[in-house]
């Protein structure tokens, strides 16, 4: 039987009709049925529509489970394939195909050629608009007012936030590697290369002794929360039951990314056991929105993990008032936002103190909502969770505060320093991405330059790593997430290889430079939010729409 061979222009013409094509390994993949019933949710393939997925797939998934995709295979691509079209849900359009159109997409620019011109379009409109603005600035009786300003609080607040958002793109241009279509495919063969070696040298091998090792250091901490609880000294009880927080969730972290038996069953209920009954976290939830955190890595409308107005923004493009495509919601760039991230330097501490709670808020949002609620053979992970959770909440809220600590002051202390324990897991997830760029390169960006670029690491002693939970390794762990994390550390210098071989940036600090790093990004976007207010100031001052 013939195999049927699509170009990119019919492609695209059943994208438009809404199926869910994506390219993997020259195969043409129709995943519509798939979609609602893949364990790591839905919105993982729709921000892969149009685009060849091959890298993206073969790190998140087992040889076992890649052969099962023949299922869902409709055909080959007709030649290479070498322009990746934006996804529906990343806003991108497709032309219905119809029967006498015979146009094929070769005749149209590539997205490089395409995103390069649309810049050229853009910078020139706020040229424009600046000029514009100074003209009509010089026409107000207010001029001398205005001439103490800096040029940029006179332009609207559209255009200042425009421009900010273009600088950063054009930063990242500078600094990395082109993005026309051979660099990108020669770095994204490399990259292949690079994983094949990392599966013929056994990094995907799990070594069980560590973990052996780790569950010591488990039930130390836990045992000595017990003895603590028991001979009433509360806050040492609290602080080592913070501890074991702190350390397990290394390993529910491993378990939702299937890296400890890589069997889906095994490690989900491992994942749940901890998570979800030693934690009162919803590894469901986790999943849900890390999974679409590792594929659009720092996109503000698309990462759930960098979208935290009104209380931080790592991104002018947040000055927008985005739309989440994962929450579906819209974060309101509005007064208490402009006001919250001018200190955002100096209230990260203090919220990422108290962020646990934060986390099972999110969990239990994510419980009620319809997409926790899988298909398939993974029904019954629904069930587990909720009663996981609704166990740990018996055992932590009656059992130990209620029964045990005999004082609602003691209570108070204890629920807190059990919670403010955690800060530093809290502090290390957002260090590794919170300081890099939010850019946004368009479609032809390989996968490896875009995990690389928006991903760096924390340098730490080989002693130190039972602290980070090996987990410092962000960036290699973005490449290769399956990889047991015990194994990042000896993967490191492959990754280094790699990065001169392509000229792709490893972006490496120490714990407290990582730090200054990350604070450094919210001062500047806290400097941005302040003259974006002094834009919206003299646009309020000068009666001007900002819309010449």
């Amino acid at each position: 039987m013939a195999t049927a061979t699509f170009t990119p222009r019919q492609i695209e013409g059943l994208i438009a009709k809404g199926d869910d094509i994506v390219i993997y390994e020259e195969s043409v993949l129709r995943l519509n049925a798939w979609k609602d019933k893949h364990p790591g949710g839905n919105f993982v393939i729709q921000h892969m529509v149009g685009r060849d997925a091959t890298d993206e797939m073969n790190i998140s998934h087992t040889v076992d489970t890649l052969r099962l995709i023949n299922r869902y295979r409709i055909g080959r691509i007709s030649g290479r394939w070498t322009t990746n079209f934006t996804p529906p849900i990343q806003g991108g359009v497709f032309r219905p195909l119809d029967e006498k159109d015979t146009q094929d997409i070769s005749g149209r620019p590539t997205s490089t050629e395409e995103l390069m011109r649309s810049r050229k379009v853009f910078l020139n409109n706020i040229e424009e608009q600046k000029s514009l603005d100074g003209e009509a600035t010089l026409e107000r009786k207010d001029s001398a007012h205005d001439d103490a300003l800096p040029a940029e609080a006179t332009l609207s607040p559209n255009v200042y936030t425009a421009d900010r958002v273009q600088n950063d793109i054009d930063t990242d241009l500078s600094k990395y590697p082109s993005l026309d279509g051979a660099t990108q495919q020669n770095i994204a063969k490399k990259f292949q290369t690079l994983h094949q070696q990392v599966r013929d040298e056994g990094y995907y091998e799990c070594n069980f002794s560590e973990y052996g090792k780790e569950m010591m250091r488990y039930a130390a901490l836990f045992a000595l929360f017990t003895v603590c609880l028991r001979t009433g000294w509360y806050f040492p009880a609290a602080c080592f039951l913070g501890l074991f927080w702190h350390q397990i969730m290394f390993t529910a972290h491993d378990a939702g990314h299937r890296g400890i038996t890589h069997n889906f069953n095994i490690d989900t209920l491992i994942g749940i056991f901890i998570a979800d009954f030693c934690c009162g976290l919803s590894i469901g939830w986790w999943k849900s929105s890390h999974n679409v955190h590792h594929l659009v890595p720092n996109l503000p409308e698309h990462d759930p993990d960098i979208q935290n107005v009104p209380l931080f923004a790592t991104s002018p493009t947040f000055f927008s008032s985005i739309k989440s495509t994962y929450y579906g919601t819209l974060f309101p760039w509005d007064a208490a936002a402009g006001v919250a991230v001018k200190f955002q330097k100096y209230t990260y501490y203090p919220i990422m103190a108290v962020a646990r709670f934060n986390l099972y808020i999110l969990s239990w949002i994510h419980l009620v909502s319809p997409r926790s609620r899988t298909k398939g053979k993974t029904w019954w992970t629904w069930y587990v969770e909720v009663a996981g959770i609704c166990t740990y909440i018996f055992l932590y809220f009656y059992v130990v505060l209620w029964r045990s600590i005999p004082t609602w002051q003691a209570r108070a202390i204890f629920l807190l320093t059990s919670h403010l324990i955690t800060m530093p897991l809290h502090v290390q997830i957002t260090l590794s991405h919170w300081g890099t760029s939010t850019a946004d390169l368009g479609p032809s960006e390989s996968f490896a330059q875009r995990q690389l670029r928006t991903t760096m690491d924390v340098d730490c002693p080989k002693w130190l790593d039972f602290i980070h939970g090996g987990l410092q390794f962000q960036a290699i762990h973005h490449l290769f997430p399956r990889v047991p994390r015990h194994n990042l550390r000896r993967l490191q210098s492959l990754v280094k290889q790699f990065c001169q071989d392509t000229e792709i940036e490893y972006q490496i600090h120490g714990f407290a430079d990582g730090n200054c790093v990350v604070l450094g990004k919210l001062q500047q976007v806290a400097n941005q939010a302040k003259m974006l207010a002094a834009c919206q100031a003299h646009m309020a001052a000068t009666g001007s729409s900002g819309l010449h």
